[in-house]
């Protein structure tokens, strides 16, 4: 029966492993000077060796004929521990069996001391796979386990490992392969097995292993069965790298903002039935290619992964593109592939990206910042609760349409009244026809405090001039600062020609005047928490 490549050139010792002499070599002297640890964890991405150190480390120190920290493939032990059939190895695939009952399976088993090695050694692959109750079954035993007893655990997310875990373990962080150490591991498996491969395919198949030895053998044995001679271009068929005239198409049309051209290559291939998530990841992977191309053009080529062709027109797309823009619409299609795998159609989600990447909308817009709305709202909230709405004096008024006084504290540009205001006739004042040209000449010169007057009349009566307003808080503004008097008095002489003694009068009750305050305060809040929302 046909076995598969990366099965059948597996490393069976420890130094037929590569690129991890790091952690080759530590494992041997501890084997050596049998000085082995109870718990390892091996972390790193797929296809560098995790498993495969665990089987020989799990040969190792079982193997009666050890020779140098590597076992010797020659025993009974060894021989029964690569078929499967040895016992003292156990191997546990934490994918399928991640409950609690199965480990305490495990810890149940392990009490029974070993049938034939030294230790029982207890492989969990995939660990980051096992649920919280299944770590806590686990962690007494990895605590404190018989003296017989060895834990190897293998994971590609070690951040998914409790640390309760991790800590008791040694921990070995595996490395990405180097692509030149697997070319030459796959140059050599190709000679052994009589397949003609050529260092360009070999390089070809390196870099598209990204790092992983596995991945590499798996496409090495799928380009064997499709051309006697297997160089770049065959590699490319087989990894399905080559006819993606589309991508650049598609590249071509953002950078040139024609949105049409991207809706319509998106239209025909939505009929073809591609994948828009994996439309989306291919877009993702050249715009990479571009923005190396446009950060590094000298070492770009040994960064990326396409046909000397395909590497032309990305040369070209980087020329007509700011690495601003191409790193902008990285980050569309970025969340774009995030959002695809959440909504119910992806196409529109996908097309909306497009249509952004075209610069049909802007998105460089930034959100609106709240923070001076709500000091504004503080500060409001700090008058009320600290203004004082009683007039000079020592029995203050509460009825409406009673006089306020609202002198200037030391004002010398305001003359002495000539008549007595709280003695004259309603009827006997004369009303200030440029009242409104008052205020407007106030706003200048005082905006802060001329909104207060906002609605407000005015009469005169000598020289007194009598302001009328609803704002109980143009009266306080008014008495706490000589500068807002004068100001007012400025404005009045400027218009009117003439310098009055300034006296006003409140229409609203103070209770009045701040439940419309707090009136006011609420709709601020509502607004800026609705605008929060929309931002979001």
């Amino acid at each position: 029966m046909y076995k598969a490549l990366y099965r059948k050139w597996r490393p069976m010792t420890f130094d037929d492993v590569i690129s991890q002499q790091h952690i080759t070599d530590t494992l041997k002297n501890q084997i050596t000077g049998n000085k082995t640890a109870h718990a390892y964890l091996f972390t790193g991405s797929r296809g560098t060796g995790k498993t495969t150190c665990a089987r020989i480390l799990a040969k190792a120190v079982n193997c009666k004929n050890m020779k140098d920290g590597n076992p010797c493939l020659e025993c009974d032990v060894c021989r029964d521990a690569d078929s499967g059939a040895l016992t003292d190895i156990v191997e546990i695939d934490a994918a399928s069996n991640n409950g609690v009952d199965d480990i305490r399976d495990l810890r149940d088993g392990a009490v029974y001391t070993p049938e034939r090695g030294a230790f029982k050694i207890y492989i969990i692959d995939e660990v980051h796979m096992l649920s919280a109750s299944a770590f806590n079954a686990l962690l007494k035993i990895m605590e404190e386990p018989p003296p017989y007893v060895k834990f190897i655990l293998a994971t590609t997310e070690i951040h998914k490992v409790p640390a309760t875990i991790s800590s008791r373990c040694q921990r070995y962080d595996f490395r990405r392969i180097k692509a030149e150490d697997i070319a030459s591991r796959l140059k050599f498996i190709a000679s052994e097995e009589q397949i003609n491969l050529t260092d360009d395919g070999a390089a070809m198949i390196a870099k598209l292993a990204d790092g992983g030895m596995r991945d590499a053998v798996s496409l090495l044995d799928q380009c064997s069965v499709c051309a006697e001679i297997i160089n770049a271009e065959t590699v490319s068929e087989a990894a399905g790298i080559t006819g993606r005239e589309y991508l650049y198409d598609m590249l071509e049309a953002v950078a040139d903002s024609d949105t049409a051209k991207a809706l319509a290559i998106t239209g025909n291939l939505y009929d073809m039935s591609k994948d828009l998530t994996r439309l989306c990841e291919e877009l993702i992977t050249q715009l990479r290619n571009i923005m190396l191309i446009k950060v590094s053009p000298q070492t770009a080529g040994s960064l990326i992964v396409c046909m000397p062709e395909e590497l032309k027109r990305l040369e070209a797309l980087a020329e007509k593109c700011e690495l601003e823009a191409v790193m902008s619409r990285l980050s569309i299609l970025q969340e774009c592939r995030e959002r695809m795998m959440k909504v119910m159609n992806r196409r529109v989600e996908f097309e909306m990206a497009l249509i952004k990447l075209c610069g049909n909308v802007n998105i460089t817009a930034k959100p609106i910042d709240n923070s001076e709305i709500y000091d504004k709202i503080k500060q409001l909230e700090h008058k009320i609760s600290t203004a004082s709405f009683a007039p000079v004096g020592d029995n203050p008024p509460t009825r409406k349409n009673e006089m306020l006084t609202a002198t200037s504290p030391a004002s010398e540009a305001e003359p002495v009244p000539n008549v007595d205001a709280s003695k004259v006739r309603p009827e006997d004042f004369v009303p200030c026809e440029k009242w409104e040209e008052v205020l407007e000449e106030f706003r200048k010169l005082n905006p802060a405090v001329a909104g207060s007057l906002e609605g407000s009349e005015a009469a005169t009566a000598g020289n007194v001039i009598m302001i009328t307003s609803k704002n109980r808080f143009f009266i306080t503004l008014l008495k706490s600062s000589k500068e807002n008097a004068v100001s007012l008095g400025r404005a009045i002489f400027n218009v009117l020609g003439q310098r009055y003694a300034i006296r006003a009068k409140c229409t609203t009750t103070e209770a009045e005047q701040k439940s419309m305050a707090e009136q006011l305060i609420n709709k601020a809040k509502a607004n800026s928490i609705e605008t929060a929302v929309d931002n979001e």
